[in-house]
């Protein structure tokens, strides 16, 4: 819930007032305001986030009785970023970051949730698709979670849309770009309402020429919380010697919608950024040499980690967690087919032979035709004490793959059951191998 409300919002450090050492323009000076992101450009990059606000919580019986819970929030963010690879019209389509910190904390009635980056995958490759940012780690395969920490951080080059396409007077206004308004806000579509941005003032600081930009406006779409409105006022810092943001600080309220369209909840914040050129060892050519930073079967992987189950595994990103009860992890795959894996103690771990058995009379109770079967036998080079067989299955007129599983390890074993469609049977079958041999039970079942 809220999730979006990371990415917004504040009010400039420095609140309504023109800045001491202000040099102003005179009125027929004008100045260009457009930071170009050149493949090897690299930048430092920290932001803070502060939210606070309530929710109301529908009540299935009693739309009378809703409660009202409170929410609060913070985040923090620190990282190098160096551009890889530009797309059409120059946009950034690649880049790779080295995270220093990514914390995210937020408070809901008395529940506390927490995720940071892990150290071993510090270093991200980014991906920027459709006004999303999608990652992988050349180090190691990431959590979702950790997936949805980068998702929700401002992707700065976008933040040039903010930014006029033309030479501009102090005083002069503009509309922002749809695509920097989406960045701000986290709106998967905008359904009306806009940015104006306005040139306020020149100053100095430090030495350094700086142009400071004023920007507002109310804006309503839809995002991963449903409809809501957005209401902005920020301001950012343009560095007129080395043409980049350098600071930008945003104000906002966003106002989660009903299906009537009345406010069910509201979340006040601000965000913070600040920007600076810089190189940084760690994004080197020599180290970007040896690395992989075009995405694979192997480094897009994701992680599943539950120290309270006591199992972790990797699965590929077309398959999802759907859930978790007891002892049993559900994973389904985008198109249909899916799989359960089962914790079991050591002694009740059935041999391949008596659940291949078992399997088969349960779907033949379930009225399902046993067309063929496959095994069981050991999975080579494994090392988990693997064993693998299929049953091709038919029932309620579709034909489908069952691919079964045996683990055994010193802290337990499991079962893995896969249903699997037909079309792209070979790859489903990869996926659940691949799966399968990287279970590990990392605690006493």
């Amino acid at each position: 819930m809220c999730h979006s409300a990371i990415r917004l919002l504040g009010v400039l450090a420095w609140p309504g007032v023109l800045l001491a050492g202000a040099a102003p323009l005179s009125a027929q000076e004008a100045v260009w305001l457009r930071e170009r992101f050149p493949v090897g450009y690299q930048y430092r990059v920290s932001t803070r986030v502060d939210l606070a606000g309530t929710l109301t919580l529908p009540s299935e019986k009693d739309p009378a009785t809703a409660k009202k819970v409170t929410i609060t929030g913070q985040s923090a963010i620190d990282y190098e970023e160096r551009v890889l690879v530009l797309g059409k019209k120059e946009q950034v389509d690649k880049t790779i970051r080295v995270y220093g910190k990514l914390n995210f904390e937020r408070k809901i009635a008395e529940q506390l949730q927490q995720n940071a980056l892990r150290q071993e995958v510090r270093r991200l490759v980014i991906l920027r698709h459709n006004q999303l940012e999608v990652p992988f780690s050349p180090d190691g395969p990431l959590t979702w979670g950790e997936i949805d920490l980068v998702r929700t951080d401002v992707f700065t080059p976008a933040l040039a849309g903010l930014l006029p396409d033309r030479a501009v007077q102090v005083g002069e206004s503009w509309k922002a770009t749809a695509s920097s308004v989406q960045e701000l806000t986290d709106l998967e579509r905008i359904d009306e309402g806009s940015l104006t941005c306005k040139l306020v003032q020149i100053t100095t600081l430090s030495n350094r020429r700086h142009a400071r930009v004023e920007f507002k406006g109310t804006v309503r779409g839809l995002g991963e919380d449903g409809m809501n409105r957005q209401q902005l006022d920020g301001s950012l810092l343009f560095d007129l010697e080395s043409n980049h943001i350098s600071y930008l600080s945003v104000r906002g309220v966003q106002s989660l919608l009903d299906k009537d369209g009345k406010v069910s909840g509201q979340v006040e914040g601000t965000f913070v950024l600040t920007r600076q050129p810089a190189l940084s060892r760690e994004l080197s050519d020599e180290v970007l040499r040896a690395l992989r930073v075009e995405p694979n079967d192997e480094n897009t992987l994701l992680l599943f980690d539950d120290p309270d189950l006591g199992i972790r595994f990797l699965y590929p990103r077309r398959w999802r967690i759907a859930g978790v009860r007891g002892k049993q992890v559900a994973v389904d795959e985008n198109h249909g087919s899916g799989l359960l894996l089962t914790l079991e103690p050591l002694a009740r771990v059935p041999a391949a032979r008596q659940f291949l058995d078992e399997s088969r009379a349960w779907l033949q109770q379930q009225k399902a035709t046993v067309l063929g079967t496959e095994g069981p036998s050991t999975v080579p080079g494994a090392g988990n004490g693997l064993e693998h067989f299929t049953l091709d299955v038919e029932g309620n007129r579709q034909r489908f793959l069952m691919d079964y599983y045996v683990t055994r390890q010193a802290n337990g074993g499991a079962t893995v059951a896969a249903r699997l469609l037909p079309a792209d049977r070979q790859a489903l079958q990869a996926d659940v191998r691949r799966i399968a041999r990287s279970v590990r039970i990392t605690k006493k079942q």
